[in-house]
């Protein structure tokens, strides 16, 4: 038995706009994470219970090193809202009102934006279908499947589809059947997105490996994006989702995504816990 089940795992419950995480802070310990662990925290009834679940790691060149993983256990490279929340809680630590996060989807930079707000430059899109990455070579504007999607990489995939009225979808219909079509060898998050104003779109969102959620980021970024290419909207834009309002824009350095957050509590898993789903 490690110290860790001697004594618990401390954690972190956060959400960006109900979009909610549970955050371990390894920076001075040693990871002790399973996907049955994973899956047995992300629980809402037996565990604590999250959309994802990120770790804070020393980072080399940087402020600190973020790993993310789903509520089934499989990895993500890119978590924007819980980007934004650690780096509220950085900031709140050190002080300071910029940092340099890395994560598998490259180095990212965060500011305080004011007024409570954090901005996360969550990089540059990814548009050719290799880097999404797709099955095979095709125009990643207009997917061939019913709707006509357009496919985004975020550091993730993303298919988002515009309709005339987000709220009349079926979400939980379509969105496990599009997470999992053959076109996507990595599954998909899947966005559903009606046009308010040219410079305001509301959405909804099924997460891979999660399901329906109240918001996304990196969901966010990529419809935005997606918007932009189809010439639905600007490259800034406001984003409606269930738990309220992010804004992204679209810049020549990267997407930035800016909104609230919040850090709920703190926390320990017991060692019976750890023992029991370790």
């Amino acid at each position: 038995m490690n110290m860790r089940d001697e004594t618990g795992l401390p954690f972190m419950k956060m959400h960006g706009l109900g979009n909610d995480f549970v955050v371990l802070d390894e920076r001075a310990r040693a990871p002790c994470l399973t996907p049955a662990l994973i899956r047995a925290i992300a629980d809402r009834h037996r565990g604590v219970g999250f959309d994802q679940l990120a770790v804070i790691g020393a980072g080399e060149g940087a402020d600190a090193h973020l790993n993310f993983w789903n509520a089934d256990g499989s990895a993500s490279a890119a978590c924007g809202n819980a980007t934004r929340c650690i780096a509220r809680y950085l900031m709140d630590e050190s002080g300071r009102d910029a940092l340099r996060l890395t994560t598998a989807r490259g180095v990212l930079q965060a500011v305080d934006a004011g007024g409570g707000l954090t901005s996360i430059n969550m990089g540059a899109p990814q548009l050719d279908w290799r880097d999404i990455p797709l099955a095979r070579a095709m125009d990643t504007l207009e997917l061939p499947i019913e709707g006509g999607p357009t496919a985004t990489g975020m550091g993730n995939p993303h298919c988002s589809f515009f309709v005339a009225d987000a709220e009349a979808v079926a979400l939980e219909e379509i969105g496990p059947r599009i997470e999992h079509h053959p076109l996507f060898p990595e599954r998909t998050n899947v966005q559903v997105a009606s046009l308010i104003a040219p410079d305001h779109l509301r959405m909804r969102v099924w997460e891979r490996g999660v399901g329906v959620t109240l918001a996304s980021g990196s969901s966010s970024c990529a419809v935005a994006v997606a918007a932009a290419r189809r010439g639905l909207t600007g490259r800034r834009v406001q984003i409606t989702l269930d738990g309220g309002t992010l804004a992204v824009d679209w810049r020549e350095d990267g997407v930035w995504m800016t909104g609230e957050t919040c850090h709920v509590a703190s926390g320990v898993l017991t060692p019976a816990f750890l023992r029991a789903n370790g």
